[in-house]
């Protein structure tokens, strides 16, 4: 107590601060709900520290899907090179269906997104295990 028979309780506040990162898979998980999606967070995060910096550039952090040159990269690079996919229809099929997840006149198909939903939609969970 102090001369005026008062009680201070001094509480030690911290300020948390979230990381870049942690910021972009948190707003990932929010366009998520937005979309009407349940995702697996531990999941989610693994393909965003999958994709690097890339996450943080505003440009190739979407995915163009009226860009054929994209979608061939997104199948090339990520689900053939990266997932270990044979090449063949059922890879453009599930792109396509992707897209239409997002709806076609989405402009904002979140990379991080985007291969979320393929990743589970082929089944290759177990790639980022």
């Amino acid at each position: 107590m102090n001369t005026f028979g008062h009680k201070f309780i001094f509480i030690n506040f911290k300020f948390i601060h979230m990381s870049q990162f942690e910021e972009k898979v948190s707003e990932m998980l929010s366009e998520a709900t937005k979309l009407g999606w349940t995702v697996n967070e531990d999941l989610l995060t693994k393909i965003a520290k999958g994709l690097g910096p890339s996450i943080y550039n505003a440009d190739s952090s979407l995915v163009s899907s009226s860009d054929q040159a994209e979608l061939d990269r997104v199948k090339q690079n990520f689900l053939i090179g990266k997932l270990g996919c044979a090449d063949n229809e059922s890879l453009d099929q599930a792109i396509d269906e992707v897209v239409q997840a997002f709806g076609s006149s989405n402009r904002n198909k979140h990379r991080i997104l985007f291969y979320y939903q393929l990743v589970v939609k082929l089944g290759k969970e177990s790639v980022y295990n």
